[in-house]
C-alpha cells in the first residue's frame, strides 16, 4: 500500500506540513516534509495485512496508522505529539473524527525525558560529525601491514619502516605463530625465494597476516606483532566514514564546512528548539510547534555560535526543565486506558461508516 492508495481509497484522517515549515524555520533551500494519519481498510485491519506506517522512498513523507499514532502519542514521542499540535496554517486535511484527540489529554511530564532525551541524541550527532567533517579519510584503505610492528631493542618499530631500513621485501617474508602469544609471530626472510613464503599479507585487501610453512633449521630475523584490534577499529571507522560520504546531504555538508564550526549546526538548532519546547510544556502545559524565536534558531543553524556556546545554552535549558518539572501541574503520564477507549470508539465509528 502506498500513500497514493491511502488518498485514493479515502483512508486519510490527517495530513500536514511538518519539519521546518511547521516550525517556521524554513528557508528557500528547505524541503517539504509531510506527515499524516490513516486507518486501514476493515479487512486488512482485522486480517493479516495490518500496516502500521507508510512512507515514501526519501522518508520525507511519513504516515501512521491511527493505532500506531495513538500508541506513540501515549509515549509522548516528540515527532508524534507535534503532529497533534500542528499550526492551523500547516494542516492540509483533517477528518472530523480527529477532533476527538485533544493535546491536553496527551501532554505529560514524560515530555521532560522524551523531548529532552531526543535533544541529547541531537547533541551527540552534532559533535560526532566533527570527526568526519574535520578528519576526512582517504578512499584507499590502510593494509594489514600498516598495523604490524617489529620488536627492536626492547621497543617496536613500524613494520614498513623496519623492512625499508633493512632492504627486505615483504613478499619474501614468512611468518610463524608464536604459541601462547596473541598476534605475535616469528619473522623469517627468504632472499633467494627458495621456500615459497606467503609474505606478511598475501593480498592487498587481506584482513589478517599470512603464516607460512617454515623449514626446520631456518633462523628468524625478528618478531612481528599484528595489532589486530586497532586494525579492526580502523576498518569499521573507514567503512562508516565512506558510508556517510555516500549518504550525506551535500548541501548540508557544504554549509557545515562553510561556517567552519566543528559540529552539525542544523542538529544543534533542533537541539535548542526541542529543549525550548520541552521547557514550555512542563512550565506552561502548552506545545507551540511554530517557534517565535526564528532569528535566534536560524543563527545557530548558520553556525554563528561556537559549539561550547550552544552546549551551554542546552545545559541551562535542561536545568530549567528539571526545575520546572518538579512544580509542573501536568499529569505524570497520559491516561492510557482513557485514550485506548477513545481509539476503540474512533475505530468503531470509522468502520461503521
Amino acid at each position: 500500500m502506498t500513500i497514493k492508495d491511502l488518498k485514493d481509497q479515502n483512508l486519510l484522517l490527517f495530513e500536514c506540513l511538518s519539519g521546518s515549515k511547521a516550525y517556521g524555520l524554513d528557508t528557500p533551500q528547505s524541503d517539504t516534509d509531510l506527515k499524516g494519519i490513516y486507518y486501514m481498510p476493515k479487512d486488512m485491519f482485522f486480517g493479516l495485512r495490518y500496516i502500521p506506517q507508510i512512507s515514501n522512498e526519501s522518508n520525507d513523507e511519513v504516515y501512521y496508522e491511527i493505532g500506531r499514532f495513538v500508541e506513540l502519542l501515549i509515549k509522548n514521542n516528540p515527532n508524534i505529539v507535534e503532529i497533534l499540535a500542528t499550526p492551523e496554517e500547516c494542516i492540509l486535511y483533517k477528518h472530523p473524527i480527529m477532533n476527538r484527540l485533544n493535546i491536553d489529554m496527551i501532554l505529560s511530564k514524560l515530555c521532560k525525558d522524551t523531548f529532552g532525551g531526543y535533544a541529547l541524541t541531537q547533541i551527540r550527532k552534532a559533535k560526532g560529525l566533527n570527526k568526519k567533517i574535520l578528519n576526512p579519510m582517504p578512499k584507499k584503505r590502510k593494509t594489514v601491514l600498516d598495523f604490524c610492528f617489529i620488536t627492536e631493542n626492547y621497543s617496536s618499530v613500524k613494520a614498513n619502516t623496519w623492512l625499508k631500513k633493512h632492504n627486505i621485501s615483504k613478499v619474501d617474508c614468512g611468518l610463524s605463530k608464536i604459541p601462547n602469544a596473541k598476534n605475535l609471530y616469528a619473522l623469517f626472510y627468504d632472499a633467494e625465494k627458495k621456500f615459497g613464503y606467503k609474505g606478511i599479507a598475501n593480498k592487498e585487501n587481506a584482513n589478517d597476516v599470512s603464516v607460512s610453512s617454515i623449514p626446520n633449521g631456518e633462523k628468524e630475523i625478528g618478531y612481528l606483532f599484528f595489532n589486530q584490534d586497532s586494525y579492526s577499529s580502523y576498518c569499521k571507522e573507514h567503512n562508516e566514514y565512506w558510508e556517510w560520504v555516500e549518504k550525506r546531504n551535500e548541501e548540508r555538508y557544504k554549509l557545515n564546512k562553510t561556517h567552519g564550526k566543528d559540529y552539525d549546526a542544523k542538529n544543534m538548532m533542533h537541539t535548542i528548539r526541542l529543549l525550548q519546547v520541552a521547557l514550555e510544556i512542563v512550565r506552561d502545559g502548552k506545545l507551540t510547534v511554530k517557534r517565535q524565536n526564528r532569528d535566534e534558531l536560524l543563527s545557530i543553524k548558520r553556525g554563528d555560535f561556537d559549539y561550547d556556546e550552544v552546549l551551554k545554552m542546552a545545559e541551562q535549558l535542561m536545568l530549567k526543565i528539571e526545575q520546572e518539572t518538579l512544580t509542573s501541574k501536568l499529569q505524570d503520564k497520559p491516561d492510557e486506558r482513557q485514550i485506548e477507549c477513545l481509539l476503540v470508539e474512533m475505530r468503531a465509528a470509522l468502520y461503521a461508516n
